[in-house]
């Protein structure tokens, strides 16, 4: 089996968004607080800031969705927000396969 030194098409389009996402000169630990409340608080208020100015908010939000990241602030939205959105992404994905 013959194997290539180019990445897939779907890969070049991840680090496309990634190497444009705002938050890439950022501690990712920035992206990750520990719980919601008290300094995390905070912490996550920061992390939105930085999201809200990238214009790569959606392909990143889309990322985090179409593979469940559970933790962290994806696109601007944390964990608990994403949840509705992931839901309602895999309801409309079972309408579009039925």
């Amino acid at each position: 089996m013959a194997t290539t030194d180019f990445p897939l098409e779907e890969e070049l389009l991840v680090l496309e968004w990634r190497d444009l996402a705002a938050c890439s000169g950022y501690d990712p630990e920035l992206f990750f607080p520990a719980g919601e409340t008290g300094p995390a608080a905070e912490q996550i208020r920061q992390a939105k800031r930085v999201c809200a100015s990238c214009e790569v908010q959606d392909d990143c939000l889309t990322y985090a969705v179409e593979t469940n990241q559970v933790a962290g602030v994806w696109g601007g939205l944390t964990e608990d927000e994403r949840r509705p959105v992931r839901r309602r992404w895999l309801a409309d994905r079972r309408r579009r396969s039925a």
